[in-house]
């Protein structure tokens, strides 16, 4: 099973980056999983422009179309932005969804996030969920989030308490399953 993982924020030393790179390291010790991860700061998309499009849809956006209809399903890290919906990520989706076929329909996905604050942007992954029901997606119900993201992890960008760390591996466990069944693989 082939998944593609991002993060919604494209601050090189982000939260969501170092959240990534934990579901990273936990689910290549699930048997026959590759992982993918792609980069949308260096994808470096335009805001969304109907004009741009029409001159010709930007290379990096059918690149990452590439990468998502190539995957069996996504995980997607991403702060929440005034209690909403990462810019960064939602023009990326926005951008994907103008190709045709549309990637994101009928694709397993994960949400999750972290953010400073005590309820660990599950707020904005709340209003994450739309674009993604509206594309047909298919979204694992349980999202993820990790509070207080500035003593959440270590200098080396580990998860500091063994507790979320463990949790965060049984999320990523069943949502394996849950792309699994969706797939067939």
């Amino acid at each position: 099973m082939n998944l593609l993982l991002f993060a919604g924020s494209l601050r090189q030393d982000s939260y969501n980056r170092k959240l990534l790179a934990v579901a990273k390291e936990l689910l290549s010790e699930i048997p026959d999983i590759t992982v993918t991860v792609a980069d949308l700061k260096t994808l470096a998309f335009p805001v969304y422009d109907g004009d741009i499009e029409a001159a010709g849809m930007p290379e990096s956006v059918k690149s990452l179309g590439q990468m998502i209809q190539a995957a069996d399903g996504l995980v997607i890290a991403s702060p929440e932005y005034n209690a909403s919906i990462s810019s960064p990520l939602k023009n990326a989706i926005d951008w994907v969804s103008r190709l045709r076929p549309v990637p994101f329909e009928r694709k397993p996905v994960l949400l999750m996030g972290t953010s400073p604050g005590a309820f660990g942007s599950i707020r904005g992954l709340g209003y994450t969920r739309a674009p993604f029901e509206t594309l047909g997606s298919f979204l694992y119900p349980q999202p993820f989030a990790v509070p207080k993201a500035a003593e959440a992890f270590s200098p080396t960008g580990d998860l500091v308490d063994p507790a979320t760390k463990q949790k965060l591996k049984t999320v990523l466990q069943n949502y394996v399953y849950f792309a699994h069944s969706l797939s067939g693989k």
